[in-house]
């Protein structure tokens, strides 16, 4: 198993104590957490860092592929350093819940695959990947 400050440094980023701290707080955290929320979570065990901090970690993180940034309605953003390939439910109140691995890969596996290919090759870009999320109301 990697370490965070060997994944950070595969991933070409600088190990400091603060993004090491912010990555574990999001890797641990299963709420999918805004960055506020994820200030107060690295605040608990790291005073002193500044929502600045995280921002930049995150936006650093997100560029890197260690983490996503998952819109919600209203316009905010929630953070989640799950990269496997699952889907979310978006509800009103912008909380986002992982859906069941088993029912997740049912849905992605009912993609027909030309037409996701066919969507790539009409746009010009190659799809690695499909990212869907579900919208309560």
């Amino acid at each position: 198993m990697i370490d965070t400050k060997q994944m950070l440094a595969k991933h070409g980023i600088r190990c400091t104590k603060q993004r090491q701290e912010i990555y574990d707080a999001l890797a641990a955290c299963k709420s999918h957490p805004t960055a506020e929320q994820l200030h107060q979570l690295v605040n608990d065990t790291t005073p002193g860092t500044s929502l600045a901090t995280i921002y930049n970690t995150l936006d650093t993180l997100t560029k890197s592929g260690l983490c996503r940034r998952i819109p919600t309605p209203g316009g905010g953003a929630r953070f989640d350093a799950d990269m496997s390939d699952h889907l979310h439910v978006v509800t009103s109140d912008g909380r986002l819940i992982d859906v069941p691995d088993d029912l997740g890969r049912r849905v992605a596996q009912s993609l027909p695959r030309d037409v996701i290919r066919r969507i790539g090759d009409e746009l010009g870009v190659d799809l690695g990947r499909v990212s869907i999320h579900l919208h309560a109301e």
